[in-house]
């Protein structure tokens, strides 16, 4: 297995994060709105609110990304600069990534991740109640 490849693998795995945290947020408040109960599942709106509050903690602490730093060292041992790699590869990094100041993706992770604590709060998970055998 090349270096390359692994490189897109974890580009397929960020992608798939990002998308996790947004459209889950999305349709949480879809849910909400529509009174779908799954959106209150516990165990989804946890590992929804860690997944972010990682990120969110990652920025105010002026860490980089685990998964941008692994997979710019997979290009790196490939022998290739981050613009290069597959298609695929390419077209989900430039999904992800764009040329702003490292700053405003700070502000964009710490504000998304209270927007889900506050929606969180705000609209918290349901534990499902057992019925009491007498």
């Amino acid at each position: 297995m090349s270096y390359s490849f692994l490189a897109d693998g974890v580009v397929v795995l960020h992608v798939t994060y990002v998308s996790f945290v947004v459209v889950g947020q999305l349709l949480i408040w879809l849910g909400l709105a529509l009174r779908w109960g799954w959106v209150r599942n516990p165990w989804f709106r946890v590992i929804h609110l860690l997944a972010i509050v990682i990120v969110g903690l990652e920025a105010a602490c002026g860490i980089d990304c685990p998964l941008t730093v692994w997979e710019d060292r997979l290009r790196h041992l490939a022998g290739q600069d981050i613009s290069e790699g597959s298609f695929l590869g390419r077209l989900l990094h430039n999904l992800l990534f764009y040329h702003f100041q490292p700053w405003v993706f700070n502000v964009g992770h710490i504000g998304f991740a209270l927007l889900v604590i506050v929606t969180f709060l705000a609209a918290p998970p349901r534990l499902r109640q057992r019925a009491l055998s007498v």
